[in-house]
């Protein structure tokens, strides 16, 4: 699944040949998504110039003269630039066709991704209850351990509640919590404010790093250019389970938290 950094990526990459631009016609081939595509989108777009292109959490906001295309890339989506008329292929369902020639177009094979239109995105109900950006100052060490009081969770799941701090999903929580020195399993409500500002200068370490390398591509995601990203080259612990820690050389161990397979090293977090 695109985790923040690589929506980020897809933001940097296709914002230049967005901003500015009008829209001269949707073409929907798919609109069976997670939430159907509104059946007057084209409508909506078409003859719009799009003013920014911003993201929020794991969600990309176009931003027109009207209104906010709220896009989201669910678990295989991608967006990439092609030339208009480029003939489609397979699970390539919306082309947004810009007057320069160009067209934005969404590929989702799972269909688990979103396009949905607002006219005041950030109190949509998908985004107005999110934490803060973890690159901003607004997420702290402190913020980690006030929240974290009383709680008897898993300090993994904790770091990935998005009411908590957005953007930190399964591969970005794995590795943070390995380089800050934390046992997945830890519950999150005994860990000190000095490993909780160990931890928050991890996350926001190893999500700007992997945003330089343009993401993690597992299966499905590239860039806005097309390109894959390149940071799962250097994952130390996520989707190592069994083999021998880059640190230590211990054995690395593969634990199921909320659901989600959670790898760590027993010598190195504790």
């Amino acid at each position: 699944m695109p985790e923040l950094p690589e929506v980020e990526t897809t933001r940097r990459g296709i914002a230049p040949f967005l901003e500015g631009q009008r829209v001269s016609r949707v073409v929907v081939r798919e609109r069976r998504l997670r939430w159907p595509i509104p059946e007057d989108l084209d409508v909506r777009l078409s003859g719009q110039r799009i003013e920014c292109v911003e993201r929020r959490a794991k969600y990309l906001l176009i931003q027109a003269e009207s209104g906010t295309l709220i896009g989201h890339l669910g678990m295989s989506g991608s967006l990439r630039l092609v030339p208009v008329g480029t003939p489609a292929a397979k699970h390539e369902h919306v082309d947004i066709e810009l007057e320069s020639g160009l067209a934005l177009r969404y590929t989702d094979p799972r269909r688990f991704g979103a396009l949905l239109w607002s006219s005041d995105p950030l109190n949509h109900e998908l985004l107005r209850k999110l934490g803060p950006e973890p690159l901003t100052g607004l997420f702290d060490g402190e913020r980690l351990y006030q929240l974290s009081r009383g709680r008897s969770m898993a300090v993994k799941p904790f770091i990935m509640d998005n009411a908590v701090v957005v953007g930190v999903g399964n591969i970005y929580a794995t590795e943070a919590l390995f380089a800050a020195g934390i046992d997945p399993r830890r519950e999150a409500g005994t860990l000190s404010r000095a490993r909780y500002a160990r931890l928050a200068e991890a996350i926001k370490r190893i999500l700007a790093h992997a945003i330089e390398r343009g993401g993690t591509t597992l299966r499905d995601f590239v860039g806005g250019d097309g390109q894959p990203g390149y940071f799962q080259q250097e994952l130390f612990v996520y989707g190592r389970g069994g083999e021998f820690c880059k640190h230590c050389g211990s054995t690395l161990r593969e634990v199921k938290l909320g659901q989600r397979a959670s790898v760590y090293c027993p010598k190195c977090q504790r």
